[in-house]
């Protein structure tokens, strides 16, 4: 009854619609899965799309997920964008969380409020080393950067448990892997009283603004774009296929890592073993909702910091596991790469009176 078929060019009216689309179809999958689990599918839906913007203080915490995962995808959205398929957001996020508490660990009871513009640039540093490492390998050997970055998490990992279970651990801290509680004055300027929302905000609302300039108002931003995508055209054009790799890595190592600093430095206050959050790989959803556009990614961020809040409420009133939200994460990214197809073909319906005049042939050619 119905085909695909190929569109003579990308819908621009897709490219809005199908991330539309691609919710409606979570939501609904959503409600199906409340049902199922014997619980009342608007009471489920309110947990994650009505509590997290209900009070002042609601969108205080939503602004403080929202954050992280926004700055993390401006960075991806230059690696993707170029063609650069960088998988390690989270490991170069949790360098850029080490690298910040150890600038934090060093403050005292005199230290200036200086300290923090240190500890937000030791983050971006160790995110971009830690990016670095894998344009290293791809420029130097070819490695592929997707298992380079990925494998690189799981050392990152393995270097902050190590630290937190020894020598960063917190001598009196009740024999708790986790550092000592950081200096009141390292803490990250908040946004307001009685919010835990920090200056993060602002800087990635800037950032927004700064990747938008970048990537469709400068030279600089277009070759970026057309040495990752085309090489040999960049070439043609005196582009460098290497600097697009570097930039790209590097940026969105560094966006990660600044990430990381506001995170500890900001809402939690030292370093656990819980740092890890998963906001490098639900970055991953963010950047392709938000269509790889700084404007798209802000309100993409905001989406997926409610399926946190939303996931967190479900588990403590609703008694439902912990892994809802990489549930109805999973399930929006999926939908959206369905529905994505729909950018370049359309349905076409095959109806009865088309194969009409073929069986009529057929039967007339039987008669005679």
């Amino acid at each position: 009854m119905f085909k695909l078929e190929p569109r003579p060019q990308a819908s621009a009216f897709w490219s809005i619609a199908s991330p539309l689309l691609a919710l409606a179809i979570t939501v609904l999958i959503g409600v199906l899965l409340f049902v199922a689990l014997d619980k009342d599918p608007v009471r489920g839906l309110q947990l994650f799309f009505w509590e997290p913007l209900k009070s002042r203080y609601a969108l205080g915490e939503l602004m403080v997920k929202a954050t992280p995962l926004l700055l993390i995808a401006l960075g991806l959205a230059v690696c993707f964008r170029s063609n650069v398929w960088n998988i390690g957001a989270e490991g170069q996020f949790i360098l850029g969380a080490i690298c910040a508490g150890g600038i934090a660990l060093l403050a005292g009871k005199d230290t200036s409020r200086w300290i923090v513009l240190a500890i937000l640039l030791a983050g971006v540093a160790g995110g971009m080393f830690w990016a670095g490492i894998t344009a290293f390998l791809r420029d130097r050997f070819n490695a592929n950067e997707i298992l380079v970055s990925l494998m690189l998490v799981y050392v990152a990992v393995q270097l902050l448990v190590w630290l937190v279970f020894g020598p960063w651990k917190d001598p009196r801290g009740y024999n708790f892997p986790q550092t000592a509680t950081f200096e009141a004055v390292t803490q990250i300027p908040r946004l307001m009283q009685g919010s835990r929302a920090s200056i993060g905000l602002l800087i990635a609302l800037a950032g927004v603004a700064v990747l938008w300039v970048f990537l469709f108002r400068t030279r600089a931003g277009f070759a970026q774009q057309v040495g990752g995508l085309a090489p040999a055209a960049a070439r043609y054009a005196g582009f460098s296929s290497r600097k697009a790799l570097w930039v790209a890595l590097l940026a969105s190592g560094g966006a990660a890592g600044l990430a990381g600093a506001l995170e500890v430095a900001g809402p939690i206050g030292q370093l656990t073993p819980y740092v890890p959050a998963g906001y490098g790989f639900a970055a991953i959803i963010v950047a392709f909702v938000g269509r790889l556009h700084p404007v798209g990614m802000v309100f993409s961020a905001i989406l997926m910091s409610m399926f946190y809040i939303g996931g967190e409420l479900a588990q403590s009133r609703l008694g439902l596991p912990k892994s809802i939200t990489g549930v109805f994460q999973g399930l929006l990214l999926f939908t959206l790469l369905a529905c994505d197809t729909l950018l370049a073909w359309r349905i076409r319906r095959t109806g009865s009176r088309a194969a009409a005049p073929a069986g009529t042939a057929t039967t007339t050619q039987g008669a005679a």
